[in-house]
């Protein structure tokens, strides 16, 4: 038996404030990017979409690596999404910006697809310390 102990996990520390901050902004990011990808996607049927989804995954895989963490790609992607639920509301005066066509329902799942799979890729933060290997 090897008399070292243990490293123990270490706790959860509180959120800085500048880590809430550019959260929030990378949440406005997110939705900037899905009001200008429903905007774009009709507009140039195959390449806009193809375009809309490339800029919200750069915009959530980028928001992971700004904050160095998970937090930046899912404030981003949650922006993402409430913008375009948003957008997919009909207003009273029977307007709309999605269409009932292949491309909105593409956009709309796709980019949620999108932003679930650069969210979990997302390199995760690694609690400070160095590195613990299991004893043999």
């Amino acid at each position: 038996m090897s008399d070292r102990t243990p490293m123990l996990a270490q706790p959860m520390r509180p959120p800085t404030a500048g880590r809430v901050t550019a959260c929030l902004g990378l949440f406005v990011l997110g939705a900037v990017v899905g009001v200008a990808g429903a905007l774009v996607q009709p507009g140039w049927f195959p390449g806009g979409l193809l375009l809309a989804l490339l800029a919200e995954a750069g915009a959530v895989l980028g928001a992971s690596w700004a904050v160095r963490g998970r937090a930046g790609g899912v404030a981003a992607a949650a922006g993402w999404m409430l913008a375009v639920v948003l957008l997919t509301a009909s207003r009273p005066e029977g307007d709309f910006l999605f269409a009932a066509g292949s491309g909105s329902y593409l956009f709309l799942l796709g980019g949620i697809a999108v932003a679930v799979i650069c969210a979990t890729l997302a390199p995760g933060r690694q609690p400070d310390g160095g590195p613990v290997r299991l004893a043999k």
